[in-house]
Parts: structure tokens; C-alpha cells; sequence
């Protein structure tokens, strides 16, 4: 095991890199912005629609999970952007297929939203 710094500090430490971390997708990345912005306005119209509990939740979850979705992409698009400037038929790959997971965490967000509504 690699020796490091364990327990609160460690604790703290990993709190501080989330921090950094958001703030560079919410400078560096529109997408990211447009995000939050929309689970923003979905999570206060969830609060004021006549759902139970589960439903809201799920409403609400499913919006935070295209975020996070979000940012994993994000962090796959720095990492090969940051490898290479020239096409290679991997990064595009790469790129497209973390594209691919925001697109079907969106799907789901719909659908989760429809269901409830309908």
C-alpha cells in the first residue's frame, strides 16, 4: 500500500481536490455550467409538484446523475486532450463514448421525469 496521509487530514485533503475540481468544470466547462443551472430549476420544480417522496427523489437524482455523468466525461476529454493534439481513432473514441454517457444519463433523466408526470 502506498504510504499517504491518512484519516481527517486525508479526509480534508480529498474535500479540497473535489472543491478545485468543481470549480475548474464550472470555469473550463459550458456543459457542466448548463447542468447545474437545469438541476437547479428541475430540483425546485420537483419540490413544487403534488409527487410523493420517491418520486421527487427520483426526479431529482436523476438530474444530479447527468452531473455527475458530466464530469466524468469532462475529466476523459481533459485527460486525452491532454495526451494528444492529433487525431488518433482512440481519443475520438474515448470522446464519444463519454459524450455517449451524458446522452443516455439525459434519457434517463426524461424518461424518469415523464414517468413521474404522466
Amino acid at each position: 500500500m502506498k504510504p499517504g496521509k491518512t484519516g481527517i487530514r486525508r479526509i480534508i485533503d480529498a474535500t479540497g481536490y473535489s472543491m478545485k475540481g468543481l470549480k475548474a468544470a464550472w470555469i473550463n466547462e459550458a456543459a457542466f455550467r448548463q447542468e447545474v443551472m437545469l438541476t437547479i430549476v428541475a430540483t425546485i420544480i420537483a419540490f413544487l409538484l403534488p409527487v410523493g417522496t420517491l418520486e421527487r427523489t427520483a426526479m431529482i437524482a436523476s438530474v444530479v446523475l447527468v452531473v455527475i455523468v458530466e464530469l466524468i466525461n469532462s475529466a476523459i476529454e481533459a485527460v486525452v486532450d491532454r495526451f494528444g493534439g492529433e487525431l488518433h481513432e482512440l481519443s475520438g473514441r474515448a470522446k464519444d463514448i463519454g459524450s455517449a454517457a451524458v446522452f443516455i444519463s439525459l434519457m434517463l433523466a426524461g424518461f424518469v421525469w415523464l414517468s413521474v408526470l404522466l
